[in-house]
């Protein structure tokens, strides 16, 4: 800064005015002050800067998987949020495994991120207290905190489920199968009590062969899908519990030439060009990071008072495979 002040033919706090974007500069000066910074090549400690403020700008996101289309507009929508704040997004991937989302959250925390969002992997969130203690703040999103009381932003999983399936028994079915993630994922448990809901609500039995719930990987969906739709009394329609099974349950059922109908919760690409396209229950994974990342931000900047717990609505987005009859 000595040297831009010397060139500009300023003051230091000139300069530091200019830098910061500050009043009380002519046009002039701030001009002089630029082409300086411009020809020493200047560029400004963010580092020292804000660690005299004592803040870092910067924030953890840490989620199931980068690679799942679902997060990808969450994770930008963080982002977004989190550069208007002047703050960069450090990301990392859980694999759905507790000890790696623990050892990510404070490996963030030991590098002294001013706040987290979080996708839980874990139900058990008792090792962020003496971090939460010490100043840092924390907005869990999709699914809820374990054993602690936190921000939470989530989607409506139980009544966009109940909706799905309340829309195939309305098109006839009464033989409906559920396939899931598994039980101990928040997302899976509400998706699987919305089920049982809208089946009891109907006076409908839910035999035991009717459910599935486990691994997403396409080996284990791709034979349950099989076995609830052969055999001598198969089911008529299969409500699937999240994109990735949605998508295997699609692929068996076109392959086998069978008139399943199909509704599949969260949407994806590509989803309305199949034939027919595919009925699901949509979410906004994008309001859900804008809106987990505004809080952060908003406890950030000194907002008080109790966690909070927001539950986004989702919609039903009917395109054909939902729609279609019990066959015979």
């Amino acid at each position: 800064m000595k040297d831009v002040a010397a060139r500009a033919g300023v003051g230091l706090k000139t300069v530091s005015r200019v830098v910061n974007g500050e009043p009380g500069v002519t046009q002039e000066t701030e001009r002089r002050v630029r082409d300086a910074i411009d020809a020493l090549g200047f560029r400004r400690n963010d580092s020292a800067r804000i660690l005299r403020k004592g803040r870092t700008a910067t924030v953890g996101l840490v989620l199931e998987d980068l690679a799942d289309p679902f997060y990808a507009p969450l994770s930008g929508a963080v982002e977004d949020v989190a550069r208007a704040h002047g703050s960069l997004l450090v990301h990392g991937s859980s694999g759905e495994d507790p000890g790696r989302e623990e050892e990510l959250v404070l490996a963030l925390c030991a590098r002294r991120v001013d706040g987290l969002v979080v996708v839980p992997a874990s139900t058990d969130h008792r090792y962020l207290e003496p971090e939460l203690a010490a100043g840092i703040a924390a907005v869990f999103v999709d699914r809820p905190p374990g054993r602690i009381s936190a921000d939470t932003v989530l989607s409506d999983n139980y009544g966009g489920a109940r909706r799905a399936v309340e829309h195939l028994v309305g098109h006839g079915h009464r033989r409906i199968g559920f396939i899931g993630d598994h039980p101990r994922i928040h997302t899976a448990a509400e998706r699987l009590r919305g089920y049982r809901a809208a089946m009891a609500g109907a006076g409908l039995p839910v035999a035991g062969a009717w459910t599935s719930l486990g691994s997403t990987e396409p080996a284990r969906v791709a034979a349950e899908c099989l076995r609830m739709t052969t055999g001598p009394d198969p089911v008529s329609a299969l409500f699937t519990g999240n994109n990735r099974v949605t998508v295997t349950a699609v692929r068996t059922l076109t392959a086998g030439g069978r008139p399943v109908a199909l509704v599949g919760f969260d949407d994806f690409e590509l989803a309305d060009l199949l034939s027919p396209g595919i009925t699901v229950v949509a979410q906004d994974p994008a309001e859900l990071g804008r809106r987990a990342a505004a809080r952060l931000f908003q406890r950030l900047e000194g907002a008080a008072g109790d966690p909070e717990r927001l539950e986004l609505p989702t919609r039903l987005v009917a395109r054909g495979s939902g729609e279609r009859p019990p066959a015979g």
